[in-house]
């Protein structure tokens, strides 16, 4: 374990863990808190981040998000860079706060490391629209990819915590409804079970740097609204999983909803999907977002992307 490490989780469960044990969540500050901690402003050099819509369909409303490609201010960069995968980013933060612009530690570092496009999806976020809004958006979001002619293969659908879970569950929908599926699906820390079933809630309670286990199944209310937390849309570790793509799971060995990654993934090779699942030591939930101050998030995005390269076959042509 790296000594950056070693100062973060000890900075995690004096700073952050303690508000996981309050009975009510400031949302609005959650939100605020979020943004101004985790928000990286210049991407890798040679590579843009601008604000952009996806267009689903003329009866649908545009969806926001940001997209990182290759700079064309960078010549040299912009020429080097393959046509290769386009990646569909789900950011977490419990499905009721953070933002793109959070998560650009992971998807700069996903954009650069695999050289692919990554498209950031700004969903509808809980409580102001519980489910089924977020994977709503997350589905019109890959449709509209599909309609701009990039093709399946060449796609990739990531995320990290609720935005893992809401990449499994966009899975089962869009193969649900007989929509050609991405070539890879890649989730960290994923949050699976929104009923909070899972035993390393409880075995886990005190190992976790960033959260108790008994605020997973309060936090969930925010989303759930007035669904059954088993709902297989919701919680993906209750759907069927028979045909989904190849999968990359993360998590932590001492996080609370290690169980959410380790039962899912049993679940999904049980359906004869080829799962990787990975368990990393000491580290803390969806530590990938991290990746400016750990060498280990640094790591498993390179083997992300290693997934993505492995996986997303060079296209003919980028769109």
């Amino acid at each position: 374990m790296s000594w950056q490490n070693v100062a973060l989780n000890w900075f995690l469960r004096k700073r952050v863990k303690p508000a996981s044990y309050a009975p009510t969540l400031d949302v609005a500050e959650s939100r605020r808190h979020a943004d101004h901690v985790f928000t990286v402003a210049r991407p890798p050099r040679g590579w843009s981040c601008r604000a952009a819509q996806l267009t689903p369909g003329s009866a649908e409303a545009p969806l926001p998000g940001e997209w990182i490609e290759p700079d064309p201010a960078h010549p040299s960069t912009a020429t080097t860079v393959p046509a290769g995968a386009t990646v569909l980013y789900l950011h977490g933060g419990g499905y009721y706060f953070c933002s793109p612009r959070t998560h650009r530690p992971i998807t700069f570092g996903l954009a650069s490391g695999a050289r692919a496009r990554v498209f950031a999806l700004a969903y509808r976020l809980a409580p102001e629209h519980p489910f089924p809004a977020a994977l709503d958006d997350a589905v019109a979001a890959y449709r509209a990819l599909l309609a701009t002619g990039i093709g399946a293969a060449s796609i990739v659908i990531a995320g990290d915590s609720a935005g893992g879970g809401l990449t499994l569950a966009t899975l089962v929908a869009l193969r649900d409804a007989g929509v050609a599926l991405p070539a890879c699906a890649i989730v960290f820390s994923p949050w699976t079970d929104l009923a909070a079933t899972g035993e390393s809630l409880r075995s886990n309670d005190a190992s976790d740097v960033m959260f108790c286990g008994a605020a997973i199944a309060r936090v969930a209310q925010f989303y759930l609204g007035t669904t059954a937390a088993d709902h297989p849309l919701a919680s993906p570790l209750y759907a069927d999983l028979k045909g989904l793509p190849p999968l990359l799971i993360h998590a932590s060995r001492t996080e609370v909803l290690r169980d959410d990654a380790v039962r899912f993934a049993q679940r999904a090779r049980d359906a004869g999907v080829d799962v990787t699942l990975e368990l990393w030591p000491n580290t803390p939930h969806a530590f990938q977002i991290f990746a400016r101050l750990l060498p280990e998030a640094r790591s498993a995005l390179a083997q992300a992307c290693g997934f993505i390269q492995q996986h997303a076959p060079m296209p003919d042509s980028t769109p």
